[in-house]
């Protein structure tokens, strides 16, 4: 993934030790989202973990996640493959993605390592189950232990997408990890032509702010460029109507600080709605945008990348 220039900067605490998860059995989730009711769940086979037998560990104290639907631990699986088994439920009106962070315990109840995994489109009412492996230092059964930590949700038709199949309207909007240092946060927005036809930018992305609850941040000011905030971060320049040709990508810049001042009035807004251009179908990002009292943000123009190759139209891939 590709942002605009900037100096080396530290990983934001927050988004630290995020990795790549894959699960016991099959890393194929559930996209179809038309899955049975919370009676029929669906989702891994019973043996995807090892079949449920005298190896099987007693289900940990993890009560249901709130606020993105419910995410619940079922038990700890099978101390020999190393993987746990744990539940979703949409509680939405519409499908849902969720990003579920699990934290791996050592035996004095220290965080050892956090990992993430995506459950995609999982249909309303619906309960899917899956699986998540324990990283290898980790797998010992005497010391796991397994709470889900964090769960963010967006509806599916606006999910992020920065590899699989191309999506039908042949644009991947998301963002990357971000870099963090003194305060001072910086996330690029990438966008990548995966489709046959030419898509026009013309100055910068729009922003929605939304909290935990999806409902919109209000007292933020979204600001052009990002000089008033700090400089050299690659949010700033002239705005200019960019032709992203098949197989091209662009990139735009958001930068905050975190700084708070008092004790009431800290914002954060863990999703942002993009809308690329005008008309654009919405995408919906999870930067986690820890404001402060700062009350501002600034969003740099989108801008051409310089080493574009995007994946060829209609094929699949990660750019």
């Amino acid at each position: 993934m590709r942002c605009a220039p900037l100096t080396p900067l530290t990983l934001p605490a927050a988004l630290a030790g995020l990795l790549l998860l894959t699960a016991c059995g099959s890393q194929t989730a559930d996209a179809s989202g038309d899955g049975p009711a919370r009676t029929g769940v669906s989702g891994s086979p019973g043996d995807a973990c090892g079949a449920r037998s005298s190896v099987a560990m007693a289900t940990p104290d993890a009560p249901e996640a709130s606020g993105e639907g419910g995410v619940r631990i079922t038990d700890m699986g099978d101390k020999v493959r190393g993987c746990t088994r744990f539940e979703v439920t949409n509680q939405e009106s519409e499908p849902f993605t969720f990003m579920v962070t699990f934290t791996f315990l050592g035996e004095s109840g220290g965080a050892l390592e956090n990992v993430e995994r995506t459950v995609a489109s999982v249909g309303s009412g619906k309960t899917v189950r899956r699986t998540v492996t324990w990283p290898t230092l980790h797998s010992d059964a005497g010391s796991a232990q397994v709470k889900v930590l964090k769960v963010r949700s967006v509806p599916a038709a606006e999910a992020p997408s920065s590899g699989g199949p191309c999506p039908r309207s042949g644009v991947r909007v998301y963002a990357d990890d971000g870099d963090a240092a003194m305060g001072l946060r910086v996330v690029g927005l990438h966008l990548a032509n995966c489709g046959t036809g030419v898509v026009h930018l013309n100055g910068y992305p729009r922003l929605q702010l939304l909290d935990e609850d999806h409902k919109p941040v209000e007292g933020v000011a979204v600001l052009r460029g990002g000089a008033s905030i700090a400089s050299g971060t690659g949010a700033d320049g002239t705005p200019e109507a960019l032709d992203v040709q098949p197989g091209e990508r662009a990139h735009a810049t958001l930068v905050w600080r975190n700084t708070v001042t008092g004790f009431d009035g800290a914002v954060n807004a863990p999703y942002v709605r993009v809308w690329a251009n005008t008309g654009a179908a919405p995408v919906t990002v999870v930067p986690e945008l820890d404001l402060g009292t700062t009350g501002k943000l600034g969003v740099g123009p989108w801008k051409q990348d310089e080493d574009s190759e995007a994946d060829a139209p209609g094929r699949t891939g990660t750019p």
